[in-house]
């Protein structure tokens, strides 16, 4: 995949994360079902891997991505995204700065910020060169501890000054996802009620069908 391809592609649909897992092999095929469905992003987060698990599970993931011309974002670790020059970056409140992603990663990367609950974390990111800004969590999530809940009407006040897609994030199924997607969502992102089902190729088109 080259920057055209990243630059031009369509930030909308399904935003799919993987899970925890330690089996690569695992991860791989419950990925391919999700990326042959049609998912418009997949961000590599692993937040218990090794060093070493981590690089080989993204290089493996990268790959797989390559192949179905989707977008790799990895999470946090912005020196594994520079190793294997995946498509983009997504940072959280504890990580570096959207500004200092930007500025390692360059021009023609993705660059995403989770904003939580907070309008105004948007702005900075959009100010600061965040390519899309994301908000959550809105409901109970069996991966993600958030402190607090996002109250769906966010969306609808960043749409009214943020020019970036928004994606949403937390305890995210379809049903769920739906009022959100009503709202001005861009992308819906998610985790286990892909990776623990037993058709996530089923469950990725019908959450792709919220878009369309």
């Amino acid at each position: 995949m080259n920057t055209t391809t990243v630059l031009q592609h369509d930030l909308r649909g399904l935003y799919l994360i993987t899970p925890n897992w330690d089996d690569t092999e695992h991860l791989l095929v419950q990925t391919e079902l999700a990326l042959q469905a049609g998912v418009g992003l997949l961000q590599y987060r692993h937040k218990t891997a090794s060093k070493e698990l981590r690089q080989t599970q993204a290089t493996k993931l990268h790959e797989l991505c390559r192949r179905y011309e989707v977008p790799l974002i990895i999470n946090d670790h912005i020196y594994l995204c520079l190793d294997l020059d995946a498509e983009g970056i997504h940072v959280g409140g504890t990580d570096i700065s959207v500004a200092q992603a930007r500025a390692l990663v360059g021009a023609d990367k993705i660059v995403g910020a989770s904003c939580y609950g907070d309008l105004q974390l948007a702005r900075d990111a959009q100010k600061q060169g965040a390519t899309y800004v994301a908000f959550g969590g809105f409901y109970p999530s069996l991966v993600k501890q958030y402190p607090v809940t996002t109250k769906p009407d966010i969306i609808v006040a960043a749409k009214n000054e943020i020019t970036l897609p928004i994606v949403v994030i937390g305890g995210m199924n379809v049903a769920l996802a739906g009022p959100l997607v009503h709202r001005g969502a861009d992308m819906v992102a998610a985790i286990s009620s892909v990776y623990n089902a037993i058709n996530p190729d089923e469950v990725c088109k019908e959450f792709i069908a919220l878009f369309q």
